[in-house]
């Protein structure tokens, strides 16, 4: 990396998505801060935080290393900068296990609560899913109702968060190869409960604790499988409660707010709010029209846009970057946050409009801010009380000039990892993820590539992600999405039909039309494959463990690799640590604060690598990104190519040593 991707420049051009620059025009012209223009106050930011060499770990410091002065080439205490580096990025990685298992907790207590009817807003909506995951972990399913399976499943998952034995994870053990099982359990990584994970990581990296830096990072891993059970059962869960994604039809960007109606943005991460938000607008229309509106449009924003995107098919306004100018369109009339990613500023600009901010948890407030205790017990009553308030603002909206810029795009979301599956039966109905298995090893395709992570304001919005995804597409790569990545695609056109014939090169546009054709899908399919939100990676990580069982191989086998090329937030940390211990090439466009030590850094790309499989690229020019990512895939179907050969040539199994 150059010294001057070290010092990264603001990008010149804020974002390509141009229903994002039209509005910040509109910003610019009526002198109206955004996160764009507080990046570019915050220059030049500082070097030593930068490259991961400042400690504020305790009150001796903040430690800053210099490594041309020998008295302060250590911290106080003697830490080098190994050590800095190793426990900052750990402690990065905690705080993104925190945000995501926190998530699940919260919708395995609402599971709990519907399974012994202590509120009536929520029910088991998937029956079939339900007993798919009892069956997986363990639980016996015959003879018992959905009330009475929803609590033990419900039970089991809060056991992972506080078991107090040294048994393995639930939602980690049943859910990986048994090569990563083995992997996991001689590296001494395998958590025994989420809480106790991020309480020991934070142990270690504690003033006077863990001086290691391999044992700091092996403990971060072991945090960041943690982060993965969190994930997969919050994804489980949430399927259970509000419905198991198919394929759904909408829009996206910010040309799906309509001045005529009351607009409600729901922002944030869980689905429990959401679901009751879109029950309550429905069932309050006719209040809307008689304010004088067309009726109630729930869009939505991050990952709370994404969920509700995969089940309820509403519009997608924008992901979480630009998620002020939802605000400056002028037309919105309530913004109901969660939780994660909600920028304060929002409050801030609201008072210059007539919007509404709405904060509904106890550890997510904002200063000003409406905010109503939201509690399932009730849930949909409070929901109905967020809408009311929205309607009350679009009456005062009336005579005001809106400006929403008319950009939107065809949207096909709701591939849950059973819709993929689903999908791919038409080609192979005995066993559909081998359709996949052998386009690639036939060489029609060159393998996967999941994108996820956020929106950084150090680079251009959007364009990271738009460029690797169409160098891949037309390498024929076959490409999956969750988070603020798939917005990008989705605001952009990318998750619709057209875009096939636009961007796919010849193999993979065969391989889409074919599934097209054996589907009978009557709205077409995507270029990019919509997974849902950033807590349902773990939708993508079932997906590569269906490829590697069909394959006879452990995961670092798979040619499946993952790119974050805007990657933001802590979360996004935890998220591609757990994907290089499972085993894969994970890109990473914003370096997380390693450069500091040389040490930390050959850990995260070379070593990982030598011990999972799995290791990271840090590359912020997309188009070397491109390269080093199809590289990865390229090395990977050739080699599997290879052994796959020998063994059908000599009739043997795979070698198991390669």
């Amino acid at each position: 990396m150059s010294e001057e991707d070290k010092a990264r420049k603001p990008a010149p051009m804020r974002s390509v998505d141009p229903a994002a620059l039209a509005v910040l025009e509109h910003a610019a012209q009526d002198g109206v801060l955004t996160a764009w223009d507080r990046y570019q106050a915050q220059q030049p930011q500082c070097g030593f935080g930068s490259q991961g060499i400042c400690c504020r770990i305790c009150t001796q410091g903040p430690c800053r290393l210099n490594f041309r002065k020998e008295a302060q080439s250590k911290g106080v205490c003697g830490a080098t900068a190994y050590t800095i580096v190793a426990r900052n990025v750990a402690r990065m990685i905690g705080g993104g296990t925190a945000c995501h298992s926190d998530h699940g907790r919260h919708v395995a207590h609402t599971l709990l609560a519907a399974a012994e009817g202590k509120t009536a807003d929520y029910a088991v909506k998937d029956p079939a899913k339900l007993r798919a995951v009892a069956r997986r972990i363990g639980l016996e399913v015959e003879g018992k109702d959905d009330k009475a399976l929803a609590r033990e499943v419900a039970l089991a998952a809060l056991e992972d968060f506080g078991r107090h034995d040294d048994t393995p994870l639930t939602w980690l053990m049943t859910t990986i190869t048994e090569g990563r099982k083995a992997k996991f359990h001689n590296c001494d990584i395998l958590p025994t409960a989420i809480d106790r994970a991020v309480v020991e990581n934070m142990h270690r990296t504690a003033m006077g604790m863990d001086n290691d830096p391999v044992d700091i990072i092996f403990g971060g891993l072991k945090t960041a499988l943690a982060d993965f059970a969190g994930m997969h059962l919050s994804t489980d869960l949430s399927d259970i409660l509000f419905g198991t994604p198919v394929p759904i039809v909408s829009e996206a960007n910010l040309g799906v707010i309509d001045p005529a109606k009351v607009n409600i943005a729901c922002h944030g991460h869980n689905p429990t709010l959401s679901e009751q938000v879109v029950a309550a607008a429905r069932a309050l229309d006719s209040e809307a029209k008689a304010a004088g509106a067309t009726g109630i449009n729930v869009v939505g924003i991050c990952c709370t846009g994404n969920e509700l995107l995969m089940r309820q098919g509403m519009p997608l306004a924008t992901n979480a970057a630009a998620q002020e100018l939802v605000i400056l369109t002028g037309a919105l009339d309530a913004m109901i946050a969660d939780v994660q990613c909600i920028m304060p500023s929002v409050k801030t600009l609201s008072e210059c409009f007539h919007t509404r901010i709405i904060t509904t948890s106890p550890i997510a407030k904002i200063p000003g801010s409406y905010h109503f205790d939201f509690q399932e017990a009730t849930a949909m009553e409070t929901a109905k009380a967020m809408v009311r308030l929205a309607v009350e603002a679009f009456k005062l909206r009336q005579g005001r000039p809106a400006r929403v810029p008319a950009d939107k795009h065809k949207v096909i979301a709701g591939f849950s990892t059973e819709a993929m599956l689903k999908l791919l039966s038409g080609l192979n109905p005995d066993r559909p993820i081998r359709a996949l298995n052998d386009a690639v090893l036939s060489g029609q395709l060159k393998g996967v590539c999941l994108f996820a992570g956020c929106n950084n304001a150090k680079l251009t919005h959007d364009l990271e992600h738009l460029t690797i995804a169409r160098k891949l597409a037309a390498e024929d790569v076959f490409l999956l999405a969750t988070g603020c990545a798939a917005g990008a695609f989705a605001k952009a056109g990318l998750m619709g039909p057209a875009a096939v014939d636009a961007y796919a090169g010849p193999g993979l546009k065969r391989f889409i039309k074919d599934m097209e054709a054996a589907a009978g899908t009557a709205h077409g399919l995507p270029l990019v494959f919509h997974m849902g939100s950033c807590v349902d990676n773990t939708r993508a990580a079932d997906f590569c463990k269906e490829m590697a069982d069909d394959l006879r191989v452990d995961v670092p086998k798979v040619p499946f690799v993952a790119s974050a090329p805007e990657n933001m937030h802590e979360k996004a940390v935890s998220i591609g640590s757990w994907c290089v211990a499972m085993g894969l090439p994970v890109h990473v466009g914003v370096n997380p604060y390693l450069e500091g030590s040389p040490l930390i850094m050959g850990i995260a790309t070379q070593i990982a690598h030598d011990v999972y499989g799995g290791y990271f690229m840090f590359e912020p020019d997309p188009d070397k990104a491109a390269a080093r990512l199809l590289d990865a895939l390229k090395y990977r179907t050739w080699k599997l190519g290879v052994h796959h050969a020998a063994a059908a040539k000599f009739g043997t199994s795979l070698a198991a040593g390669y």
